[in-house]
């Protein structure tokens, strides 16, 4: 896959290279508040492990892109979408809280729902969030992701089933 660009970001797929800020952003409590508990260092590199292996149009398993500036590359996060089906794929994104409200993940997150919807050929992406993830909410609002429902207690975090709100986006609501 060739890298995809924004007006500042490059998006490039995950390679060895990028271990040291995956796994900094894992064991982040910030970034992590609304994804995961804690994991071990084994566990994560088994996710990342997962995510370094070769991405086609079809794949089944998730198209992890590293976020750089495009033009220091300062790493910033990682984007990317899995698919559930032929034509529908979930999207997902975390960034270093240093660009936190600064519009990264809106701007790489709209390059991806392009490429996704133009070039997959995918007919619908849906994002699950954890209900109190407001960064998270927003970014997806801003890129046109509407809210479909919440599911309730739907994921177990910090000890106790957590609601996740689900957002959608059609190919012909995109902009």
């Amino acid at each position: 896959m060739h890298p995809l660009f924004t007006p500042r970001l490059s998006l490039t797929h995950i390679t060895e290279q990028d271990w040291s800020l995956f796994l900094r952003l894992q064991q982040d409590p910030v970034v992590m508040r609304y994804v995961s508990d804690e994991r071990k260092e084994a566990d994560i590199r088994q996710i990342f492990n997962s995510r370094l292996v070769p991405w086609e149009m079809h794949s089944r398993h998730w198209l992890c892109l590293a976020m750089r500036d495009k033009y220091n590359g300062t790493p910033i996060g990682f984007t990317g979408f899995v698919r559930s089906e032929d034509d529908i794929a979930e999207v997902g994104f975390i960034l270093d809280p240093v660009f936190h409200g600064q519009g990264y993940g809106s701007e790489s997150l709209q390059t991806v729902c392009q490429f996704a919807f133009e070039t997959c050929a995918i007919r619908k992406l849906t994002a699950t969030v954890t209900v109190g993830n407001i960064g998270s909410k927003k970014v997806l609002e801003k890129v046109g992701f509407q809210p479909e429902g919440i599911l309730r207690e739907n994921y177990f975090l910090a000890g106790t089933w957590q609601d996740d709100w689900i957002f959608g986006l059609l190919r012909n609501e995109f902009k």
